[in-house]
Parts: structure tokens; C-alpha cells; sequence
């Protein structure tokens, strides 16, 4: 009877101790960051941990793969790999969109870099051809070639931009006055082409005193008013549009831009920092991308504003900050 005993008990803490181990081995399995499930020989589901549960849809997918593979669902990238174990199939999926994400836009990085640099070249020549037909032109004629010239100045921005992007931002920081950023900024909007009456007004004092790349700042603003002037642009019940630029100081030195429009709500908030991607008509998607590069290089940040008005605030650090 003790044997007996003995060995009920045994069995007992045998099972307890097994129930302890399953309990830890699953406990072990939700701390995985990918998904994980275990089929039977006829493929019916004998376990899931909770990542998995996020991504229902990919099980039907990739239930009857036999070698690890690359698999996309609803615009996301996942590793599979599979696992054979005692005529069970142990299935993971690691989401590596990131990844993907990385390598497309280094690829798309070099790409658009070499074309930049074989296009700068003939780009070149055309601009000096232009000046020079601008000056022996007829009257008449001159508005087509002051045309010309805005769309090569257009072609010159998407180079710059392009090679910018690709090589980095490394900002050369001075003081200047806002009157300089005005005035430059004023340039740009007269080679940029529209079709709608828009009002453009600048509210900040012009003898303000700005810490950073005038340049590269310039690039910034350049590319959210011709941001706004697209947006106004395509809203099609529009007939006037405004673009209006703030600017004032924190408590902590920071000084603080924010332009608004009334064109075209945003489509996709998700999206607007995106290199290579766009919803508007025009551009290539590396407008706003590098602008919040810039930015990020003067140690400040570009948040959206997205309620009754629609537009950005660019937030500059402070120059002992930024310095």
C-alpha cells in the first residue's frame, strides 16, 4: 500500500511540476516579439501566442509553406520560418517591414542620387542658354522663357533636394536676421507657379534674430509654403487661397514658425514625412521628408496642426541648445 501511495503521489507532483513547466514554457512563448503557431500532422492549430492573435489573416497564408520565405500582408512584410518536429509544424512570423522599408529607400537613395548628378549637368547648360535667349528674345516672347527658367529653377530644387537627402544634412549655423529668410523666401514664390489668387503674409518682426543655416532653413519654408500653395491648388472649390507664417519665441529661447493654408485637408497624416511618397498631384515625396531632416538637424522637431486651421509648427532650438 505504501509503493502504492508512494507512487499516486509521485504521479501527482510529476503532473504538477509538468503543468509548472507548461505554464512557463507559454509564459516564455508571449515574451517573443513574433508570431508563433504549432499545427498538428493535418494542420489544425494546437497552439497561438498572443502576437499571432494581431495578425489573424496571415495564418491561411502561410500555413501550407515548407521553407522559410518572405510573405506581405496588407502593405506589411513578414519573415516566415518553418520548423518539423515530431510530425508537428512550428511556424514563426517576424514582421520585418522596417527593414524592407530601410533597404527600398537606400536603393531608391542611390538611384535617385545618380540621376540627380547625370541630370545636373544638361540642367546646367539649359539655365544658361535661357538667360542668354532672355536677353535676345522679342517682348512677346519673353514670358514663354521666363516660364522656361521657373521650371528649370523647379528641376534645380528637386536635384538639391535629392543629393541632400542622400548625402545628409550637416547644417553651417550663424546668426541672421528673419528679413534675409523673408526676402529669400519671396524669390521662391515668384519662380513657383500657381494658378489661384493667394495671399501670402509673413507675421513676425524681420529685425528678429535667427540662429542657424540660412540655406538649408530657407529649403524648410520653401518647401512647406509651396506645400500649402499645392494644397490650395488642388482644393477645387477654392477660388482664394492664404498662406500665413508665424513666428514667435518660447520662454526657453526656442523660437517657434507655424504656417497655415486653406487648401486641401490632409489625406494621409501617416504619410507626410515619408520619403518617396506623396498624395499630391505634384512633388516627389522628398519635399516635407527632408525638410523635418533639417529641422532635426538644428536639434528641433515639425509637429502637424490639424484642427480648425490646418498647417505646421516648426519648433528651432534655441542657439546654446543648437549649438
Amino acid at each position: 500500500m505504501r509503493s502504492l501511495e508512494e507512487l499516486i503521489n509521485q504521479s501527482y507532483q510529476i503532473e504538477n511540476e509538468f503543468i509548472e513547466l507548461k505554464g512557463l514554457f507559454e509564459g516564455v512563448l508571449e515574451l517573443l516579439p513574433n508570431a508563433l503557431w504549432v499545427l498538428d500532422e493535418n494542420g489544425g492549430l494546437i497552439y497561438q501566442n498572443d502576437e499571432s492573435l494581431k495578425i489573424k489573416n496571415l495564418l491561411p497564408i502561410i500555413c501550407n509553406i515548407q521553407e522559410d520565405s518572405e510573405v506581405e500582408l496588407e502593405g506589411s512584410f513578414y519573415l516566415i520560418k518553418v520548423n518539423k518536429k515530431m510530425g508537428k509544424s512550428i511556424i514563426s512570423a517576424t514582421d520585418i517591414t522596417d527593414e524592407k522599408r530601410k533597404e527600398r529607400l537606400i536603393s531608391m537613395g542611390q538611384i535617385s542620387a545618380n540621376l540627380a548628378h547625370e541630370i545636373r549637368n544638361p540642367i546646367g547648360s539649359v539655365t544658361l542658354l535661357s538667360s542668354t535667349l532672355l536677353k535676345r528674345v522679342d517682348v512677346s516672347v519673353k514670358p514663354l522663357v521666363l516660364e522656361i527658367k521657373k521650371a528649370i529653377w523647379r528641376v534645380e530644387r528637386i536635384i538639391k533636394a535629392t543629393l541632400l537627402f542622400s548625402k545628409g544634412i550637416q547644417p553651417n549655423k550663424n546668426r541672421f536676421h528673419l528679413k534675409q529668410l523673408q526676402d529669400e523666401l519671396g524669390l521662391a514664390i515668384g519662380y513657383y507657379t500657381y494658378t489661384k489668387m493667394i495671399d501670402f503674409v509673413f507675421n513676425f518682426k524681420p529685425d528678429s534674430i535667427i540662429y542657424g543655416d540660412i540655406d538649408l532653413l530657407g529649403i524648410v519654408f520653401q518647401n512647406f509654403i509651396f506645400n500649402a500653395i499645392d494644397a490650395i491648388e488642388e482644393e477645387e472649390e477654392l477660388s482664394n487661397g492664404f498662406v500665413e507664417l508665424f513666428c514667435y519665441e518660447q520662454e526657453n529661447g526656442n523660437r517657434v514658425f507655424e504656417i497655415y493654408d486653406n487648401g486641401k485637408a490632409f489625406e494621409n497624416k501617416n504619410i507626410i514625412f515619408e520619403p518617396f511618397k506623396s498624395t499630391k498631384v505634384k512633388g516627389n515625396g522628398l519635399g516635407l521628408a527632408l525638410s523635418l531632416r533639417i529641422i532635426e538637424a538644428h536639434n528641433g522637431n515639425v509637429e502637424i496642426i490639424d484642427g480648425q486651421q490646418k498647417g505646421f509648427r516648426i519648433i528651432l532650438a534655441s542657439e546654446e541648445l543648437c549649438s
